[in-house]
């Protein structure tokens, strides 16, 4: 199965190389050297094309087709990252009711290339202090909130795509309602975390390695709300796409903590409460995960996700396992993976 396209994906190309020949001289654009620089899970291209030496040579270029995508959440949300400090893009030109933008070429080298057991301790340093900058950046209304619907739409993802579709298995009532009762719990949890700006897709996909001591470049930040504060630290440390030793995640959670304590954020003040908040948000956002996972696979063409989902499983199961309120969830999650596994240490 092809990756599904906008309407008129050729006509929107023609028009794109049709409104950069039009930009102004300054820039110095070349559209004839327009080519693809990546793609996402969604109807948003990105294009890098030449440009003059006052723009490092190149920019990108982002096509996000009306009615599909809107560029004004991007829009906004880089002028808010943008005053909190943190190294974004700049939106050079844009053209909203045709859902083009002109942006800042950040390279081509994200974290998840440039992390190594070397790399990492300073990578994950500054990826960790842009994100107390965010925060502390807060404030009501700015963003929407990380709502109740918000969340129970999410954690919906995982029986539907990953239960039904990928796994092909049905549940019986009480597994249902066991899902029901572990899915209230844990949307309890995030909505009584302290509530803060969320970028949402925090991870080395989205993190790019910048020269000096700009780093990271944060990218794709349209969908940021006002949610729980550890919620961007498990995308960090518990990345579908890196792992790490247990050892490691628990060294990086903690001096994170500690980070945001200097910095005046509301983290409790207790590690082990942090932690456990930190868990909690983490399942949640890993049975969206593997929802979102299947369905780019199974409804949108792109089956290379897949391949990431086992590292994701392992996150949730191992999770989930320490917490003995959450034994049925387990036993749900195992019998939709037909294994089961020794438990692990509790709390």
């Amino acid at each position: 199965m092809s990756p599904p396209q906008p309407p008129h994906a050729d006509a929107r190309l023609q028009a794109l190389s049709h409104w950069l020949a039009g930009l102004p001289a300054e820039f110095g654009v070349q559209p004839a050297s327009l080519r693809p620089a990546s793609d996402d899970a969604s109807f948003r291209r990105y294009f890098r094309v030449d440009a003059g030496a006052a723009h490092a040579g190149s920019l990108i270029v982002m096509d996000a087709p009306p009615p599909q995508e809107d560029c004004r959440p991007f829009v906004h949300a880089a002028a808010v990252m943008a005053r909190a400090g943190l190294s974004v893009p700049r939106v050079l030109v844009q053209d909203l009711d045709r859902g083009f933008l002109l942006l800042d070429d950040f390279g081509s080298t994200t974290y998840l290339h440039a992390l190594d057991e070397r790399t990492a301790p300073t990578l994950y340093g500054e990826a960790s202090a842009a994100l107390v900058r965010l925060q502390q950046a807060s404030r009501p209304g700015v963003f929407a909130p990380y709502d109740r619907a918000l969340l129970a739409r999410e954690l919906d993802l995982y029986p539907q795509w990953y239960v039904a579709r990928h796994r092909g298995v049905t549940l019986s009532p009480a597994e249902q309602q066991i899902l029901e009762v572990a899915f209230q719990r844990l949307s309890d949890a995030a909505l009584a975390q302290p509530q803060v700006i969320v970028h949402r897709d925090y991870h080395s996909r989205n993190l790019m390695l910048l020269p000096g001591e700009a780093n990271p470049g944060v990218l794709d930040f349209q969908d940021a709300v006002i949610g729980a504060h550890t919620y961007d630290l498990v995308s960090l440390l518990r990345d579908a796409y890196k792992a790490w030793p247990e050892e490691f995640v628990l060294d990086q959670c903690i001096r994170h903590w500690e980070r945001a304590r200097r910095a005046g954020l509301p983290v409790p003040d207790d590690f082990g409460e942090f932690y456990r908040q930190f868990e909690w948000m983490g399942m949640q956002r890993h049975l969206k995960v593997l929802g979102i996972f299947a369905r780019l696979c199974h409804r949108d063409g792109k089956p290379r996700y897949l391949a990431d989902i086992p590292l994701v499983l392992d996150y949730l199961l191992k999770a989930a396992r320490r917490y003995r309120d959450l034994d049925p969830l387990v036993r749900v999650l195992e019998r939709v993976e037909g294994e089961s596994r020794a438990t692990g240490y509790t709390f």
